[in-house]
């Protein structure tokens, strides 16, 4: 005990100290990945104290670290609210493996707890399972796994033979889908999909779809998005979904941090029809702000997921529902608790506040970008994604790397439909109106420091 006292009293005192120093929200990171792994040494001989050991590797990494805890990073979706930071130091501590109701029986209430909590302010069916899981990608990963499964079974053949003799699988995908669903094909084995057409908004186009569906007749996924990458729009649920359904399709929404709208009436209207999928995907770290590791893969047919997950062994106490039938994993950690921590401090209000806010805010750095001659807001900001152009290729990429350099916020260049764009994603539970201009600032000093196309 002696020990671990040691180490978490040095973990405290140095978390502290890291997440006071980012007050001014500024990004602290200036060593590169090879110089911190030089600090970091060789593997030793002889055993080191665990206190010392922890004060090492935090006054080794520290400047190395990105400052994504602060309200001004808009690199990505991506927060780490008290509560939920809180449980989760206490989910480490704890060390539950929740895979059996049976085994850890806390972490599996508190799943069941937390998933009908969402569901309910998702506004998705009560009775859908909820996998607590690594990240979007792997949900969509889960999600996908389930969705193959039904398809193929629906054709006559079952996946446990393998999927050398089975009929092929089309996957329709609207062209400005998120780079992870390509990722997950390819991890089931399913190859690259099928690119439906996209209008000026990256939403796919409806009657594109129709006309891809017509032209199949074998098992089908069709994958929409709630929140695009870039323009932060969601593709037309009610209307898409209805035409897969003529055609007997597995719908799965990819809602990695656009999900989080359906809590706000705001976004009722375009998110209409959302709720008729089949499968959903999100993640907990965007909008609610809990530490990394917690996505959500969530499943209409909770026995659908089951049979796609659930691991069967003489030496495993189970029972109907256990945690390990809604997610790849038979070993992990307690992603729950932080959930449930993040929606029990927030509240329903609070919820709406973390979604409404960070889109308000988003609005706000549009309104002030369009001041800094040269900056192009590309389209009105529909949810928390605001996307900036200044000019040519070049001189985009060169104002993405000025601001930087500059530190005042963490936003870089990136490409978009082959255009260089700056994307700003607002998401973090501490971002204030202050945090906003001072990125502005930046945007500003970086502009002015590039030299303006001949």
């Amino acid at each position: 005990m002696e020990a671990r006292s040691a180490a978490l009293d040095a973990a405290r005192d140095h978390a502290v100290a890291w997440l006071s120093s980012l007050e001014d929200g500024r990004d602290p990171s200036h060593l590169d990945a090879d110089e911190v792994a030089r600090r970091l040494g060789d593997l030793p001989e002889a055993p080191t104290g665990a206190g010392e050991v922890v004060d090492l590797l935090a006054q080794v990494c520290r400047p190395g670290l990105a400052g994504i805890p602060t309200g001004g990073f808009g690199g990505m979706a991506i927060g780490g609210s008290p509560a939920a930071l809180g449980a989760d130091w206490l989910t480490s501590a704890w060390d539950q493996n929740v895979m059996l109701r049976s085994l850890t029986p806390a972490g599996a209430a508190v799943e069941e707890v937390a998933g009908r909590w969402l569901l309910d302010l998702l506004r998705l069916p009560g009775d859908a399972a909820v996998g607590f899981v690594t990240g979007a990608g792997t949900a969509n990963f889960t999600c996908l796994v389930a969705a193959r499964d039904t398809v193929l079974r629906r054709a006559g053949y079952g996946v446990t033979a393998g999927l050398a003799g089975a009929p092929g699988v089309r996957v329709m995908v609207g062209q400005e889908r998120h780079t992870s669903v390509d990722r997950a094909l390819r991890f089931l084995g399913l190859g690259h999909p099928h690119a439906v057409s996209a209008d000026e908004q990256g939403r796919i186009r409806t009657d594109a779809l129709d006309e891809a569906l017509r032209n199949w007749d074998g098992p089908t996924i069709v994958v929409l998005q709630a929140g695009n990458d870039r323009s932060g729009s969601f593709d037309a649920f009610a209307d898409s979904i209805a035409v897969a359904r003529e055609y007997g399709a597995w719908v799965h929404v990819d809602g990695a941090f656009g999900l989080w709208a359906a809590v706000s009436p705001r976004w009722r209207e375009q998110l209409r029809g959302l709720a008729d999928a089949d499968s959903w995907a999100t993640d907990a770290h965007n909008a609610l702000n809990v530490p990394n590791d917690c996505g959500l893969a969530i499943v209409r047919d909770a026995d659908a997921l089951a049979s796609s997950m659930a691991m069967h062994g003489d030496y495993l106490i189970q029972a109907s529902g256990d945690p390990q039938e809604r997610t790849p994993e038979l070993s992990r950690r307690g992603r729950g608790f932080a959930i449930w921590a993040a929606l029990r401090s927030l509240g329903r209000t609070g919820v709406l506040d973390v979604v409404e806010r960070p889109a308000d805010q988003a609005r706000s750095f549009a309104d002030a970008a369009r001041e800094i001659p040269g900056c192009e807001v590309v389209d009105e900001p529909v949810f928390t994604q605001v996307c900036l152009r200044f000019g040519d290729v070049d001189r985009t990429r060169a104002v993405g790397d000025a601001l930087v350099a500059d530190g005042a916020t963490w936003i870089s260049a990136s490409l978009w439909d082959g255009r260089a764009i700056v994307p700003v994603s607002v998401s973090n539970w501490g971002t204030t109106e202050e945090d906003v201009r001072r990125a502005v600032a930046g945007l500003r000093r970086a502009a002015a420091s590039v030299a303006p196309p001949p």
